[in-house]
């Protein structure tokens, strides 16, 4: 059994009480991710396992207030196109045949309902300890999309290994430029109006 040092549940005077927090434990055992993972049954800490290697980090207010938006932009950008969409919210995702499993911000898959989401999307603000585009390689995520300083990244899997591309292949028709600019508005509802109106009027 792997012994896991206390989570600090306060910062001292010069870190930001919504910074988050990021541990890393070493050579864990499969059967002590799942029990820590099935047992902290909690939305604010996600935790990313890699062979042996486990992540645990409790996201900060500008992580949420970020993901959550892109979600909601992204949702909303579906329905007004009639684009098919299941979401999973961030639902754990794990395969012990390959040592991997994580929490994405939100996935989902396009058209119909599957085990494993075709999309997943990360919001980086504070860099992971573990390479999360490796786990999702191993889960056979067939897309990552990385938001980070304000723009979007694409990385689609091609024979076994992420590369970059300019545009999603499983949602093409998505303008993840627009998105970023809606999710930069301070006022949430104010975006997703405007973001609605841009589409109707497109």
């Amino acid at each position: 059994m792997v012994a896991v040092p206390p989570i600090p549940v306060s910062a001292p005077a010069d870190i930001a009480v919504s910074e988050e927090r990021r541990i890393l434990l070493s050579n864990v055992p499969w059967s002590t991710y799942v029990v820590l993972r099935d047992s902290l049954d909690s939305s604010g800490v996600r935790m990313t396992y890699l062979q042996g290697s486990l992540e645990i980090m409790s996201p900060s207010r500008a992580h949420e207030v970020d993901k959550k938006q892109i979600a909601r932009l992204f949702e909303l950008f579906c329905l007004e196109r009639d684009i098919p969409l299941y979401g999973y919210g961030s639902m754990t995702c794990r395969r012990e045949e390959k040592q991997r499993g994580l929490e994405a911000d939100e996935c989902y898959c396009r058209d119909r309902d599957r085990d494993m989401p075709d999309l997943a999307f990360e919001v980086i603000v504070t860099s992971p300890l573990l390479d999360k585009l490796e786990v999702y390689r191993g889960l056979g995520v067939r897309e990552v999309w990385i938001y980070r300083n304000g723009r979007f990244d694409i990385h689609a899997l091609h024979d076994d290994r992420y590369e970059r591309v300019a545009t999603s292949e499983i949602f093409p028709e998505v303008d993840l430029a627009a998105i970023a600019r809606y999710v930069a508005m301070p006022d949430q509802h104010a975006a997703l109006r405007a973001f609605r109106d841009e589409l109707r009027a497109r």
